[in-house]
Formats: C-alpha cells, structure tokens, sequence
C-alpha cells in the first residue's frame, strides 16, 4: 500500500474495523481451506481487521497475519489474541513457509508496477504446491476512491499477474457481502504455486 492509503486506515482503523469485522467471507474461506492441509500454516496477507485470521484459526489453521497500517494491526491482534505484524507487501520475506496466503482485498492497494514483485514475494512464501486466495474489485486499471487508491482486476488482468508463477484454479465474481454494496462486484481468484 502506498502512504495515502496507510493513511487512511490508520486514521479510520476504528470505523473500518466495525464494518468489516462481521462481513461474511464465509463461502470463499470454505473454498480457500477445502484445498489446504487440516492444521495448515496460513499467511492472512493485509489482514485488516483480523476477521478472516480469526475464522481460521478456529478452524483449526496456524495463522500468521500482517497488515501495513499500524492501528489495523492493534485492532486485529486484539480480535486475535496474538500478534499481528505490522509490514509492507514490498517488504515480505519468508520463504516456503505457508500452506496458503489468504489476500482478500488487500492487493488490490498496490500499484500495477509493484504487483509482479509482491506476487513473486508471495510465490515465495508458500510451500510447493501452496494456495493463493485473492480478491479485487472489478475492473480495469488504477484510480483513487477517497483517499485510498485500487488497482481494479477483471480476469485477463488475473491472468497476467499470475501465471508464470501460479495455476489458476478457478476465477470467479462475487458481490460485496457489507450492507449496502450489493452493486459492487468483486474477482475471487484461487491459484496454486507451480
């Protein structure tokens, strides 16, 4: 994510949490674990909240979470009961350590020209044969909303950022499961590493 967009999860941390903390990602996540070891190791890749890193580990998953906005962090790790890692996508570093990497609506902050460094980044982090979850509003292109900016993917976009690296599973759309945004749709994508 780029400063402006930190930014505004730092100062909103509070009112993003509270309406994101009980969105139900429920049918996206069963999909996500379905191609998991049980009591797998799972990367929650800008976490947000926390909502997601908490529904997994009662699934019984080891989840290490990170997101580059500091009071995101402070909320996630409290919903946790563990530490969040406060981090940069430019700035991960693990390797072959997770069994899937779970990034819903987290990529979609980067710039185009950062992405294939971080979808390498990410690559790297999982174990062979690993899973990849992510998820971006429909679209083409980069453009603000707010003070936040996206980077908008339709499937072609997909595509291109991630099969050198990846197998794509499945490509599919969703609507936005907050109250109210119904018209936004969102590209899920599942892919496993090559």
């Amino acid at each position: 994510m780029i400063d402006k967009t930190v930014e505004y999860y730092n100062k909103n941390a509070q009112s993003f949490y509270e309406t994101t903390v009980n969105a139900d990602m429920s049918l996206q996540l069963a999909d996500f674990t379905n191609l998991l070891p049980a009591g797998g190791h799972v990367l929650d890749a800008g976490c947000g909240s926390g909502r997601d890193s908490l529904a997994l580990k009662n699934l019984g998953f080891h989840v290490e979470a990170f997101d580059a906005s500091e009071e995101m962090c402070k909320c996630a790790s409290t919903l946790l009961g563990q530490q969040v890692r406060l981090c940069r996508f430019e700035e991960l570093d693990y390797i072959d350590l997770f069994d899937g990497t779970w990034a819903c609506a987290s990529l979609l902050h980067l710039t185009m020209e950062s992405m294939p460094d971080v979808i390498s980044r990410l690559h790297m982090a999982l174990k062979t044969d690993g899973v990849l979850y992510a998820s971006f509003k429909k679209g083409v292109g980069e453009r603000y909303r707010g003070e936040r900016r996206f980077t908008d993917a339709d499937e072609a976009y997909l595509r291109s950022i991630l099969d050198d690296r990846f197998d794509i599973l499945e490509i599919r759309e969703s609507i936005d499961v907050r109250p109210g945004r119904v018209e936004e749709i969102w590209m899920n994508v599942f892919a496993r590493k090559k």
